[in-house]
């Protein structure tokens, strides 16, 4: 199975849903519409191509881009051929959700809990997203890019040591 034949595959089936293509590393990265995601997927798995493990569910935020602010990724793979695909789709912050892929992979559970916790992007149909790995109390979500870089609390460093 190569890049191209998956490719071809999936415009054919899905004419209007990949956005763009590309291959860094030699690994088929594809952004897809949001509303046509979790049918890509779900098209993925239970065709001939087989791609029927999800290895990794995770956030990504550009803040400077308030089109495509937040996104997720998905990286799938085919065990039988070894063949792997990475799956990308963004959103807009306010309102950031997506369809929930626990339905298609039980493992998509805790990978979604812990996308919501880190970048709080919500997955629609999550049998139970809340947070998993930070205090419940946190009040943010760590891996936005809203934070200070310094810790102004911080007393035991002395700046003039790091040239500032």
């Amino acid at each position: 199975m190569t890049n191209e034949f998956v490719l071809e595959a999936i415009n054919r089936e899905f004419p209007e849903s990949v956005l763009s293509s590309s291959e860094p590393y030699g690994m088929l990265t594809l952004e897809i519409k949001k509303e046509d995601l979790k049918k890509v997927v779900h098209h993925l798995r239970d065709s001939s191509l087989e791609i029927n493990f999800l290895t990794d569910i995770t956030g990504i935020h550009y803040p400077e881009n308030k089109e495509k602010e937040l996104g997720v990724i998905y990286h799938l793979h085919n065990m039988k051929d070894n063949f792997r695909i990475r799956l990308k789709s963004f959103t807009q912050r306010e309102g950031a959700e997506f369809e929930t892929l626990t339905d298609l992979y039980a493992g998509a559970n805790w990978m979604e809990r812990e996308t919501f916790d880190f970048f709080g992007i919500k997955f629609k149909g999550h049998p139970d997203l809340r947070v998993i790995l930070n205090s419940p109390d946190l009040g943010y979500h760590p891996m936005l890019k809203e934070y200070r870089l310094e810790d102004g609390t911080r007393t035991d460093k002395d700046d003039k040591m790091f040239g500032r």
